[in-house]
């Protein structure tokens, strides 16, 4: 009996301490929000947020109302669902809340990338030296550039003029929109190092199209890969993918480009200054890629996709570009020199940047996501206090709350392209809830230190996109009666969303 003891002792301390690990012993305490651990010890709901997260918060909100605790995998998630005091979260200082624990563990996961030191600081200010201002006139003109060479190289071909195209409009827009995003930043094939000028540019083309088929596969398992649940044969399959683009962006390959962006220059000497192995600089150079490239080509997507839906949006977009190009002295003609489309341009734009945040109101889900320091109080627009723990998450999900609300927008569900346009013309940025203007309306970038710091850039990429079509091209859907396709809800909290399929569109040169 005396041996006997100390074992039964440990035994029950391992099983309490288990039970501890699990949640068993979690429970409310005052002034917490209502707690729904859900009815798997440690896993709570995780399997139902990870099927459809805006159900089940949707779900939830109606059991629990606008702020709640929830299990998922042993983390404790508080949702703030009510947009009128997102103001508390955004605003919220580091040292109570903070996003960066959370991103090096994503980063990690995905990726492999190991962070040091204090990096956001440095992607930060890099993004706002290069990804705005006249930093992002250099980037405009490079992404035309390599836009011109993706979507115009056979312009001045006969059969090209003659002939309906047909693609997937998923696939066409992303390919087109990620390739010219990549050799924008990532450098062009020296045209030493070929016969001329223009092999450079097609071995530009061949080389962008294998590495967007390849991203392709790897962005399809992102999902699985944030949550960590791959099969076996995935997890080969993700490994093959990530040694891939390690090679192909390993500082080695890219300094041997011409035209590098300053961004991913900048990128690569900070992590060098910093000591970082080139193994995981090259890691670095996958995750930036990924991050700049992710979302922008299916925003695209849907952009096009409603434009073709709504002939009246089509009709008004169409119009502004056309007006545009012939108030800056340059005619779209067969033979013709090609349009120079500037920043300055872009910035002239009013119909098509309402259509583009409408499109990313109705198709972008981030879930903005916080660490919990300390103990906090979380402070609500009309007065309640509620206790965060430390160690817990403090989340929003902005697509369910603001984004489809119908009371700041009427008729969320529904693509209106003068959405955001007021009656002269001028950007809509007023929007009530209870008779009470809403500061953040849309949030598709996220909020606050969180905020994608290439958002100038990606929304440039965009109306590129969508400018160079509506000049150049007539397009249309093989099916005119084409629904919308459902989104793929498996891609909820990970910025823009994608379809469960592809669209059959036709394309050819309007002149």
């Amino acid at each position: 009996m005396g041996l006997l003891l100390p074992i039964i002792l440990s035994c029950l301390a391992a099983l309490i301490a288990g039970l501890y690990v699990l949640g068993v012993f979690r429970q409310r305490r005052p002034g917490e929000p209502p707690l729904d651990k859900g009815l798997v010890p440690w896993l709570g709901h995780v399997f139902e947020f990870r099927r459809n997260t805006f159900k089940f918060l949707q779900r939830m909100k109606q059991k629990h109302g606008d702020v709640f605790t929830v299990q998922l995998s042993g983390f404790y998630f508080t949702f703030l669902q009510d947009p009128m005091s997102f103001g508390a979260f955004v605003k919220e200082t580091r040292e109570k809340l903070d996003f960066r624990n959370f991103a090096r563990a994503l980063l990690r996961r995905v990726f492999g990338y190991v962070a040091v030191g204090n990096e956001y600081l440095t992607l930060h200010d890099s993004s706002n030296k290069h990804l705005k201002g006249d930093g992002l006139v250099v980037l405009t003109q490079a992404m035309m550039s390599n836009l011109q060479n993706l979507m115009l190289h056979n312009i001045n071909s006969d059969a090209e003029q003659k002939t309906w195209i047909e693609d997937g409009l998923f696939m066409y827009c992303y390919n087109i929109v990620f390739r010219a995003g990549y050799l924008s930043l990532y450098g062009n094939v020296p045209s030493k190092s070929v016969e001329s000028e223009e092999k450079a540019k097609e071995k530009d083309r061949a080389e962008s199209e294998a590495l967007f088929y390849e991203f392709r596969k790897y962005d399809q398992l992102f999902p699985k890969l944030a949550y960590g649940i791959l099969s076996p044969k995935q997890k080969v399959e993700a490994n093959r993918l990530l040694t891939h683009f390690r090679k192909t962006l390993s500082m080695q390959n890219i300094k041997a480009k011409d035209n590098i962006s300053r961004w991913v220059g900048d990128m690569q000497q900070g992590r060098e200054d910093l000591g970082m192995e080139e193994s995981m600089i090259n890691r670095y150079m996958f995750v930036l890629l990924w991050a700049s490239q992710g979302n922008t080509g299916p925003s695209s997507f849907w952009l096009l996709l409603f434009l073709m839906k709504h002939p009246e949006a089509m009709k008004a977009v169409k119009e502004e570009v056309d007006r545009l190009v012939k108030e800056s002295g340059q005619e779209v003609k067969p033979g013709g020199p090609l349009i120079d489309l500037t920043r300055e341009m872009l910035t002239k734009t009013p119909v098509l940047d309402s259509a583009v945040e409408e499109t990313l109101r109705l198709t972008a889900a981030p879930l903005l996501t916080r660490a919990v320091l300390k103990d906090m109080t979380l402070k609500m627009a009309d007065g309640r206090e509620y206790l965060i723990r430390e160690g817990d998450r403090l989340a929003m999900f902005p697509y369910l709350d603001v984004h489809v609300d119908p009371e700041i927008h009427p008729e969320p569900h529904s693509f209106k392209y003068d959405r955001f346009l007021n009656p002269n013309g001028t950007r809509k940025t007023d929007f009530y809830k209870a008779g009470k203007k809403v500061k953040y309306y849309t949030m598709p970038w996220g909020a606050g230190v969180s905020m994608c710091p290439g958002r100038f850039f990606a929304t440039n990429e965009l109306k590129q996109f969508a400018f160079l079509m509506l000049v150049y091209f007539n397009f249309e859907l093989k099916n005119p009666d084409e629904k919308i396709p459902e989104i793929d809800f498996s891609r909820y909290g990970f910025g823009t969303m994608q379809p469960q399929h592809d669209v059959e569109f036709r394309y050819r040169l309007r002149y």
